[in-house]
């Protein structure tokens, strides 16, 4: 009898083990999901922030900004399910059309002196400054999920319930030093 109540008691202290490591988990997960959003969330402030820039630009160069406002159209949108390359595809058509908008800025000066413009490039500044902040968020919350999925044992039952870990952001030397827009 006494052999029955201390097999019952292992199997409820296990039961209660996998349904805490699993509950942890799908925190952990969540809390991946929030950083992408938090990601998203700056790169769409960006976007909004360089349309502003197209938008001054229309009265120097109606064809530049006309040219920009398609890569805006064309570019896909980001959220909170996006992987690591979707914004990584992202930032390189950001990065794209701003330097083609900085061409155009070089050739009318006026419009580089106009102060919507400088107070743009100052919010696209800290746009970009949030982007790099929420990148090492997500960075330290994916290490979180990661380390504890693949620790042992719950390393058994996250494989056993299909959760991956996630990719991280590597830092590139153009992610490396922020944008200088002079």
């Amino acid at each position: 009898m006494i052999a029955l109540y201390v097999i019952l008691g292992v199997v409820v202290l296990l039961g209660l083990w996998l349904m805490s490591s699993y509950n942890k988990l799908i925190r952990l997960r969540e809390m991946v999901k929030n950083a992408m959003g938090q990601i998203a969330a700056n790169v769409e402030s960006r976007w909004d922030a360089l349309k502003s820039l197209i938008d001054a630009t229309k009265k120097y160069s109606a064809h530049e900004a006309e040219t920009l406002e398609k890569v805006i159209q064309a570019r896909g949108s980001v959220n909170s399910s996006s992987s690591v390359k979707d914004i990584e595809a992202d930032d390189n058509m950001f990065t794209q059309a701003l330097s083609r908008l900085a061409v155009v800025v070089e050739a009318y000066p006026d419009l580089k002196a106009n102060t919507l413009y400088l107070n743009t490039m100052d919010k696209i500044d800290e746009y970009e400054q949030d982007v790099k902040n929420s990148r090492m968020i997500y960075n330290d919350t994916v290490t979180r999920f990661n380390r504890t999925m693949l620790v042992f044992p719950v390393v058994l039952i996250s494989r056993m319930m299909g959760f991956t870990e996630y990719e991280y952001f590597k830092n590139t030397e153009e992610k490396a030093a922020p944008p200088s827009w002079d």
